[in-house]
This record gives C-alpha cells, sequence and structure tokens, in this order.
C-alpha cells in the first residue's frame, strides 16, 4: 500500500499533469527547485505546510483537493478490487466486463 508521502505526491503529479503544467513551471510558481518537486511527486520528500499552500495555490485546487486521493491505487489493491468485482459479478455482468476489457486492449 503506498504511504501518505507517495498518495499526496501523486495526486499533486496529477492535478499538474491534468492542468498541463511542467515540473519546471510549477517549481517556480511554488519557489523550489525541479529536483525538490519531483521528490515530493515521486513520494521520496515530504512538504511543509507553506509549500503545500502554495502548491495548492499554483494549482488552482483547495489543499483539501490535493488529498483527495481515494483513487489512486497500487497494483495489488487494483487487482483485488477487480478480483472482487469479477468474483461477485453475475452472468450478464462478466460477459459485460469481458467485453469492456477486450475492447480496451484495442485502444492502447
Amino acid at each position: 500500500m503506498k504511504s501518505l508521502k507517495q498518495k499526496l505526491g501523486a495526486r499533486i503529479q496529477e492535478i499538474r499533469k491534468s492542468k498541463n503544467i511542467t515540473q519546471e513551471v510549477l517549481a517556480e510558481k511554488i519557489d523550489i527547485d525541479k529536483p525538490n518537486l519531483s521528490n515530493i511527486e515521486c513520494g521520496k520528500r515530504f512538504m511543509t505546510a507553506e509549500t503545500l499552500e502554495r502548491i495548492a495555490k499554483a494549482l488552482g485546487v483547495e489543499e483539501k483537493e490535493l488529498f483527495d486521493f481515494g483513487h489512486i491505487k497500487d497494483r495489488e489493491e487494483i487487482i483485488d478490487y477487480l478480483k472482487q468485482i469479477i468474483t461477485n459479478a453475475d452472468e450478464k455482468e462478466l460477459r459485460y466486463i469481458y467485453k469492456v476489457v477486450t475492447s480496451l486492449k484495442y485502444l492502447k
């Protein structure tokens, strides 16, 4: 399971990328160097409350949105979740899941 630092870093990266902001630009806006921002996004380094506030402001989100990472799961969590869905699916749902997964292979 991912640590809080990893989840928070992944969420910051997710928001940054969704707004088409590079690490260089965000680092400049929040007055830290790019390697430090990279370490934050990779979950290798935690940040001060002040840096957290600057990141939220630079990304145009409220601080609490940075902690909205319920959807960020690691590989094992995703596999466990999918196993639960498949195990509990009835025949019709299982066939639908199969069609969706098969269709997704062709979108790559």
